[in-house]
């Protein structure tokens, strides 16, 4: 009788639960769901160089666009751009958060300076470090004493270098995002106990004993969280591949990454709709795979405090 009642009790709130809902559920629909859907459905067409004209080609579309030399090179340049940023912007905000979290004078000064960059959009830290590396007009590639050092800086420059190019593009983003990471260490430092660290100290633990043994296991849901959000970061990094190198140098695209592919705008199937909603979907894809890959391997090593 207790379930039958519980179970009426349930469906009598289901409409309130549903009203409740209702604007997540429109929100999520509009922005979310139908833009997907119509991204799969537009995905089996061709279309002219003007968007219009478009004629179905069927699935097979995406295993064409799979397997193109386009879009093998983009993953590719995609795929080496997030091995630089993510493991750069990990290692960065642990050891400057590591850092500032010490009980030190002033220490509060230099953690506001470490997340400063929180708060700088995309577009305007790619237009600082362009006013930096701009081989004609920037600061550091007009300095004499560094163009001797590093030749490279004036000529051809870093940005239009295929061979460093891509480095420096992924320095400007590991910098735009350090803030983040930062503030996500720090906090987790911060739900770590005190007494942990006191314990092994007694026991002799050194300070480096204590953070592999200690502090790295313990921040593990956070380190997890961070380096999913920087893997799809460098994914879905555009802004400064277009304001910087706009997906050059030319030849080898040595820049073009996959969403610069799919939305640039010199990109070589910027007028095909069509073309540009199947690597859109397969961008899409392929997140959801790295993404569930790195829940399984890294997951499973992951240390919850409630375990």
């Amino acid at each position: 009788m207790a379930s039958r009642v519980s179970a009426r009790q349930r469906w009598r709130q289901l409409p309130a639960a549903l009203a409740l809902l209702a604007p997540s559920i429109v929100i999520l629909g509009a922005f979310v769901v139908y833009p997907l859907v119509r991204a799969v459905v537009l995905g089996r067409q061709r279309c002219g160089v003007t968007g219009q004209s478009c004629r179905t080609v069927g699935w097979g579309q995406y295993g064409d666009v799979f397997v193109s030399q386009e879009f093998q090179n983009a993953l590719w340049v995609t795929v080496r751009f997030a091995l630089i940023t993510v493991p750069l912007g990990l290692v960065l905000g642990v050891a400057l958060a590591v850092l500032a979290h010490k009980p030190l004078s002033g220490i509060a000064v230099f953690r506001t300076i470490f997340s400063s960059t929180v708060a700088t959009s995309v577009a305007v830290a790619s237009l600082m470090w362009l006013f930096l590396l701009q081989p004609d007009v920037g600061v550091l590639a007009n300095v004499g004493w560094l163009n001797e050092l590093i030749p490279t800086l004036k000529r051809p420059g870093l940005l239009r270098d295929p061979a460093t190019a891509l480095w420096s593009v992924a320095l400007s983003s590991v910098w735009a995002g350090l803030g983040f990471t930062f503030i996500l260490v720090t906090a987790g430092l911060q739900g770590i106990p005190e007494d942990l660290h006191e314990a092994a100290a007694i026991d002799g633990a050194t300070g480096s004993r204590r953070f592999w043994k200690i502090t790295l296991p313990l921040l593990g849901p956070t380190l997890l969280f961070v380096v999913i959000v920087l893997t799809t970061r460098a994914f879905q990094a555009y802004g400064e591949v277009d304001l910087l190198t706009d997906g050059g140098p030319q030849p080898g695209d040595t820049t073009t990454t996959l969403t610069y592919l799919t939305y640039g705008r010199d990109s070589l199937i910027a007028g095909d709709d069509g073309l540009r909603s199947t690597s859109a979907v397969l961008l899409f894809l392929v997140l959801l795979a790295l993404s569930m890959i790195q829940l399984r391997l890294i997951g499973r090593r992951v240390h919850y405090g409630s375990d």
